[in-house]
């Protein structure tokens, strides 16, 4: 669901005034000024406000929020379930019950202005693909306008996106790279990782670089695209199953690594640690 000038429900609580706009000026007091008493699109207090407002009429209505996304709600009616997600203007829903449905449309509709998109097949940058065997999350489109973006649409595809015997440092001795660019690639690449977690550890290795940032660097960041050239398409498949089993792989290499100290273990009988442990 989409709604019409958003802002525009939301209460202002703090005094702010606004000069009369071109073509409604008051011709008897020209020099006045309006008191707001809802926000406007351009206030900082805007976003908020009309969060408190939506936020508000949900938790009235029996929703409740989450605990750690605030932009979550959910209500349970005997045993059935509504989640509501909401990104600033644009509310996404699902439920187990096409009337659950059909009767958030009607609360939300008699309340706000706005329409109703239809069943979710994209939404900030995500393709959703529904199916009877399950949903299909992918950032395709999102992949290709970013190796457009940086001039790698044409680059050579690489097989994994970073090399088993790579091992970055800060290379203080490096040539200089632009940051503005290289802070560019590695946020677009951390917003790809939403459902790409193959490049999820070599995206975060080269974050760690943003500051200072050298040429050895960026040709570590260019190979995660060069990757991506070969397999754009790649996603999350949610199985439809109650049989859901989730695995997990954990390989930390201290060892090899260049940036972590010593890992000492430290014994309270010992003033100091001993390293040797």
């Amino acid at each position: 669901m989409d709604v019409k000038s958003a802002f525009l429900n939301g209460d202002i609580k703090e005094e702010v005034y606004v000069e009369q706009p071109p073509g409604f000026v008051d011709s008897t007091f020209p020099n006045h000024v309006y008191l707001l008493q809802k926000a406007l699109y351009g206030l900082k207090q805007a976003p908020r406000a009309w969060y408190e407002t939506l936020s508000s009429f949900l938790l009235e209505n029996k929703f409740t929020r989450g605990k750690i996304d605030k932009t979550l709600f959910l209500r349970e009616i005997k045993g059935k379930i509504l989640l509501v997600q909401i990104y600033v203007d644009d509310i996404i829903f699902g439920f187990t019950d096409n009337n659950l449905c059909k009767k958030f449309s009607k609360l939300m509709q008699g309340k706000f202005e706005m329409s109703s998109m239809g069943e979710l097949k994209y939404f900030l940058g995500l393709q959703v693909k529904q199916s009877e065997d399950g949903i299909f999350i992918s950032q395709t489109k999102f992949t290709k306008e970013l190796l457009k973006k940086f001039g790698m649409e044409n680059a050579t595809s690489m097989r994994t996106p970073m090399a088993s015997a790579m091992s970055l440092d800060k290379d203080e001795k490096g040539k200089p790279f632009d940051e503005t660019k290289y802070r560019s690639i590695i946020g677009s690449l951390l917003y790809l990782t939403a459902s790409r977690p193959d490049i999820m550890f070599s995206t975060c290795v080269c974050a760690r670089f943003q500051v200072n940032s050298k040429e050895s660097h960026y040709i570590a960041a260019k190979r995660i695209l060069r990757y991506l050239k070969g397999i754009p398409n790649l996603g999350l498949w949610y199985l439809r199953s109650n049989d859901s089993e989730l695995i997990g792989f954990s390989d930390a290499d201290f060892a090899g690594s260049k940036d972590v100290g010593y890992i000492g273990k430290c014994v309270p009988d010992l003033k100091k640690p001993n390293l040797a442990q």
